[in-house]
């Protein structure tokens, strides 16, 4: 059996799309590419269980994704799915491009400025129309740092470490 901890959710099904047995999914990332390229998913249930799937297609719809699976071809089959998590095994995932990150290695990073002064942890990243932003909590304050290259130093991922050049008033806000 898959370990949970190696598998990577990089969705949510949140619908059923017509009777045929599809299911609407909500993207993490926006990424087809990923479930193109591989033949199986887990998917993760609202009560925790875990349960393998052949991939029969996926599509790009309305800003997320359609999916078919195997053997599954009836709205009915597929109702009790709705609510699941979709993830991916780690080495079913392309590997990022240099100065790319999968967002659960950003998690947690602790973030300096480039006067050496911890502002925080890294604890949530969200997506503008732009750039992500990452949110950095330190003891008393919260931060919002833009994820452009002006601003982001360095990232050291197996130091577990982030080095900002904050721009002028952004750690006044």
């Amino acid at each position: 059996m898959t370990d949970q901890n190696e598998l990577i959710p990089v969705g949510k099904i949140i619908g059923t799309h017509g009777i045929k047995g599809l299911l609407k999914v909500y993207s993490y990332s926006g990424n087809i590419q990923s479930l193109e390229s591989t033949k199986t998913v887990f998917l993760k249930g609202k009560n925790g269980s875990l349960s393998e799937y052949n991939i029969k297609s996926v599509s790009a719809h309305a800003g997320g994704f359609i999916l078919a699976l195997n053997d599954y071809s009836d709205i009915n089959q597929v109702l009790s799915l709705t609510g699941s998590e979709l993830c991916l095994k780690q080495n079913q995932l392309p590997v990022p491009d240099e100065d790319e990150y999968y967002w659960r290695d950003l998690i947690g990073l602790d973030v300096f400025t480039d006067q050496d002064i911890k502002l925080g942890t890294l604890v949530d990243i969200f997506e503008t129309g732009s750039s992500d932003i990452y949110v950095v909590r330190g003891s008393s304050k919260e931060y919002l740092i833009p994820a452009i290259a002006d601003v982001i130093t360095n990232i050291d991922i197996p130091g577990k470490k982030m080095i900002i050049t904050p721009l002028e008033g952004l750690l006044d806000l």
